[in-house]
């Protein structure tokens, strides 16, 4: 009997799916597109309505072979390439390759890989939603207009090697953006004042924060103020004036969504990005799971819908029930409004079952899958359980003229919290503060007044989290696509990550504001979020590709003229070092890579001396006395190691430091725990103070200090201030070349 085809996208994921199928079925991986636009050319056809030049993928030419030998041979052919509307566009592509008419019902399509589902999708073939690919062909196109237009005159005008793209060139306006907001900001003085009170002099002191003078809102500017309502409220007399009691219920929050997954893996794990969506396609595409052999233990991780079937919801409640008792769970499922023009076909992402909790498939999983699968478990259980309540008490105190207010919150019944809390929420908020019982009318005693200074802070530069979510806001791009997009900019030298926080180079700048001069709409993030709404409206098969491409080349085609003619030779910014070239003498400068900053001769291509950036952190090499320097790793994670290297062999991850430990006299190391916080410890692992540093609790870890850093001589433009102190107030088919 003649064999099904079934093609799929990867190799693990067809390994899965011929298990679920059996010997009747053969599942072939296509190992994603098979056809694209050439690179060497702009491949588009403008006179002829942007008409497409496709062509097969060099290096694909065995695999297209054997493909269609098997289809040839095969009675029925699948199409089973992923859910999106990439996946929609590789299925039409394979439809081309394999003679398939794209009307026929070929394609298959599967929120996870599991036996029902795949069973279910082979019973449901559909034909290709056109609707859907003309959508992805006219991102294609837009990105490859983009991308092999805008690209060559940076490449004349700039420098070699650079590349703009439809969306990257806009994430790169909002960090450059924010940086310059850092740089322009004045940081302004405030005060806050704490009345420290009891009940009577033995009872326990509470807080009581002052809020307003003869009821306005009161604010602080300056010591001299301060020290005038100091002396205010040192005599006056406290009396509540009133007591209220609410019960406040926190709801979970929703099952993961693309976005908000690679949020919380930010927050909570340190993982990049690309780092979160490509465990989470292993997690998908399936993994060996003891006897039970490959399972994908997750549901597809491209969505931005957060609807949960019936069935997963019914297992969650028998889960629940089962596990934390009839408390736990809600009268009824909880559903979750999802986004405007979210694909609310596909699912939040969740487990596939509940027949491998992380616990069970720990020793099958490698460390990063199991912190990842463990993350979607518990927030796909916690959305699935009952509100958190906490017993709230506010009390209103007069003190003359002043007001001053305390609040305590207990938490009554834990709910989802006792399972997950998101990353966002801040932890203090969470715990106990326990308020004396007070009536009003009740004179209070004062203990003391805490007045404090404050100054207002910048807004934070960006980290992986921040920016995904502001893209995601903001309507830039699709959440698919952030991963590619951030490491395009870093690895093209626009941004640094510094401390896992974006800071835009030299480079950068100067790109974003070429762009921003000659290229206003290329870097508008309105009209970005615009086009983003008439590809969702092809994809609905309520536009036309062409006309969007018309509508988008004729004045950008100008623009492009307009710059070419307009813009000279624009000369970067030089950071000059002290150091000499070994070869030639000159001074070396300073130059960006994909990994940081390196030191190289300014005569190249003469002389093509280069060696690294090092930043001696002041601290004495223990082995040969030598300075330690900072360093980094290809993937760009810092540690610390001997400037004699390698003839000192000294590195350590944990930032070491000036001082010796007392006990054993080994040196000293700054421990990172988890978000910028850190513990001291002895870097001897023998050393008898070492389990009591490491077990000390978060809340007795310092605040991650900036780093000092001795910076070369520059010639930049760029000047960076830095103020610190308390605030008041993912596939991408960019066509970067």
């Amino acid at each position: 009997m003649s064999k099904a085809l079934v093609v799929v996208e990867s190799p693990a994921k067809a390994k899965t799916i011929e298990k679920f199928l059996g010997r009747n079925y053969t599942v072939k991986a296509s190992m994603g597109h098979l056809r694209d636009l050439p690179k060497s050319q702009f491949g588009i056809d403008v006179d002829n309505d942007f008409t497409p030049k496709y062509i097969n993928i060099r290096g694909k030419g065995d695999l297209i072979k054997s493909l269609k030998e098997t289809a040839k041979t095969a009675d029925k052919v699948y199409l089973a390439s992923d859910i999106d509307r990439e996946g929609e566009a590789i299925a039409w592509h394979l439809a081309h390759i394999l003679n398939i008419e794209p009307t026929k019902a070929c394609r298959i399509e599967f929120n996870e890989i599991t036996k029902p589902a795949i069973k279910q999708a082979i019973k449901n073939p559909r034909p290709i939603n056109i609707a859907r690919v003309d959508a992805q062909q006219a991102r294609r196109l837009l990105d490859r207009i983009v991308g092999y237009k805008l690209s060559p005159l940076l490449w004349r005008k700039v420098r070699k090697g650079l590349s703009a793209g439809r969306v990257q060139s806009v994430a790169m306006r909002l960090i450059c953006d924010r940086e310059k907001e850092i740089q322009e900001f004045i940081p302004e003085e405030y005060w806050s004042m704490t009345a420290k009170l009891k009940e009577k002099v033995k009872a326990p002191i509470f807080d009581a924060q002052l809020t307003s003078y003869d009821d306005k809102k009161i604010e602080i500017k300056d010591e001299l103020q301060a020290g005038n309502i100091t002396s205010d409220l040192e005599q006056a007399e406290y009396v509540v004036k009133d007591v209220k009691r609410r019960e406040r219920r926190r709801n979970p929050a929703a099952p993961f969504i693309t976005s908000s997954l690679q949020q919380d893996a930010a927050r909570k794990l340190g993982f990049t990005s690309r780092k979160t969506m490509m465990t989470a396609q292993q997690l998908y595409e399936g993994l060996n799971i003891g006897k039970s052999g490959p399972v994908g233990l997750i549901t597809y991780m491209r969505t931005d819908s957060t609807r949960i079937a019936e069935s997963a919801q019914a297992e969650a409640r028998k889960y629940i029930e089962a596990q934390y008792g009839e408390n736990y769970l809600p009268p009824q499922s909880p559903t979750y409004i999802s986004k405007n023009k979210s694909q609310d076909a596909h699912e939040a992402i969740r487990p596939t079952s509940f027949e491998f909790p992380p616990q069970q498939v720990a020793d099958s999983l490698s460390r990063d899958q199991l912190k990842l699968y463990s993350l979607i478990w518990e927030r796909f259980i916690a959305s699935q359980m009952t509100a958190a309540i906490f017993d709230t008490l506010t009390v209103d105190i007069k003190a003359g003229q002043y007001q001053l207010r305390s609040t305590g919150s207990q938490i009554k019944f834990p709910g989802f919290m006792t399972v997950y809390i998101e990353s966002k929420e801040n932890p203090e908020s969470d715990k106990d503060v326990v308020l004396p019982e007070l009536t009003p009318g009740q004179v209070l005693k004062l203990s003391k007044i805490v007045p404090k200074q404050h100054f207002t802070e910048p807004p934070p530069r960006y980290n992986e989290a921040s920016l995904v979510k502001t893209l995601e806001e903001k309507g830039i791009g699709r959440p698919s696509t952030y991963s590619a997009i951030i490491e395009t900019v870093v690895a093209r030298g626009y941004v640094l990550r510094t401390d896992k926080r974006f800071q835009p180079t030299e480079l950068g700048f100067t790109v974003v504001d070429l762009l921003k001069q000659y290229f206003q709409e290329i870097v508008d993030v309105q009209f970005t979020a615009n086009m983003e709404d008439k590809l969702d409206e092809i994809a609905d098969g309520h536009g036309s590709r062409i006309e969007l491409l018309r509508e988008f080349y004729g004045p950008f085609s100008a623009t492009l003229a307009h710059a070419e003619e307009e813009i000279g030779t624009v000369e970067l910014p030089v950071e000059v070092s002290e150091e000499k070239c070994e070869h030639c003498g000159r001074n070396l400068v300073v130059k960006h890579g994909r990994y940081g900053k390196f030191l190289a001769c300014p005569g190249f291509p003469e002389c093509r001396n280069t060696k690294p950036l090092l930043n001696d952190i002041g601290v004495q090499c223990p082995k040969c006395e030598g300075n330690i320097v900072e360093r980094r790793t290809k993937r760009g994670k810092v540690f610390y190691g001997c400037k004699n290297y390698p003839d000192c062999d000294f590195v350590s991850w944990d930032m070491p430091l000036k001082e010796n430990c007392q006990s054993c006299g080994s040196l000293m190391v700054r421990h990172n725990i988890k978000n910028g916080r850190f513990i001291t410890m002895c870097s001897s692992e023998t050393c008898p103070t070492r389990q009591t540093e490491k077990s000390k609790k978060p809340v007795e870890a310092t605040k991650t200090k900036p780093k000092t850093t001795t910076k070369p001589k520059t010639k930049s433009k760029i000047k960076t201030k830095t103020k610190t102190k308390t605030n008041k107030k993912q596939n991408s088919n960019e066509g970067s070349i």
